[in-house]
């Protein structure tokens, strides 16, 4: 299951992700935000993703989207078992290694630096990037979950 989130910001974008998962075949469920609102608050929606990636986060992914991505990213990694990755249209390899070394399952996009084809090209690379698995990058994700308290 692929959960998504956003604020006012990223709702447009959003709305599009969800006709590409589709389109992919991903099982995704909307978290919010459901309709444009200028005031809203981004914590109130990536809350909901990140709580529920956290629920399973070895088989759940989140696609959470902001301005910056930035304060959004912030918010998911309080969540034991969250790892969510930055991107704001960077090299690619940001995208492969968020998933190989890392296992990272939440993609937090920066709509003001990522225009739409390519969030479209991240979120197809990002969701079909195995993490390696090699001991020492478990070893890594365990010891930042031991420091995660919630």
């Amino acid at each position: 299951m692929i959960y998504l989130a956003t604020d006012h910001r990223g709702f447009a974008l959003k709305e599009k992700i969800k006709a590409w998962l589709a389109e992919w075949d991903y099982d995704f469920k909307d978290m919010g935000a459901f309709e444009y609102d200028a005031d809203d608050d981004y914590p109130d929606f990536i809350r909901k993703a990140a709580e529920a990636v956290a629920n399973d986060p070895e088989h759940s992914r989140g696609i959470i989207l902001g301005a910056s991505g930035q304060g959004e990213a912030m918010v998911a990694n309080r969540y034991k078992g969250v790892r969510a990755v930055v991107y704001e249209g960077g090299p690619d390899e940001i995208i492969t290694l968020s998933r190989q070394h890392n296992n990272a399952n939440v993609l937090s996009l920066g709509v003001l630096f990522v225009d739409e084809e390519t969030a479209k090209k991240s979120i197809k690379l990002w969701l079909e990037t195995p993490f390696e698995g090699e001991e020492r990058h478990v070893r890594r994700i365990k010891k930042i979950d031991e420091q995660v308290t919630s």
